[in-house]
């Protein structure tokens, strides 16, 4: 198939402002990716847009699996609040609402 680029799990980016982390969640347009490596400001990354991440959670309330979950880009958290934020997957796990991290399985919008 000549009009094949690549599988499509990871996708090189450019870090934004402030640089990235290798294991964070960055919002990239309206896409979580999870960076592979470190880089600074401005430099490209590579970028994992499917697969399940262990990612901050916010605390007070509780996910069940299979919940739909957001990415609230100003607190840096997965929440099960859809409102004024980023739909990013579900909940591959059920966790606690004292639970300051989760399981996430990504699914991007339209996918």
């Amino acid at each position: 198939m000549k009009n094949f680029v690549q599988v499509g799990d990871t996708l090189t980016f450019t870090a934004p402002a402030g640089g990235v982390v290798s294991g964070g969640a960055y919002l990239i347009g309206a896409l979580l990716v999870v960076a592979v490596a470190s880089a600074d400001a401005g430099e490209p990354f590579e970028g994992k847009v499917s697969g399940v991440f262990t990612l901050p959670k916010a605390t007070g309330s509780a996910w069940t699996e299979g919940a739909k979950l957001y990415w609230n880009d100003t607190s840096g958290y997965v929440t099960v609040t859809a409102t004024d934020n980023t739909f990013i997957g579900y909940a591959a796990a059920a966790a606690a609402s004292a639970a300051t991290v989760g399981n996430v399985l990504l699914r991007q919008a339209g996918v």
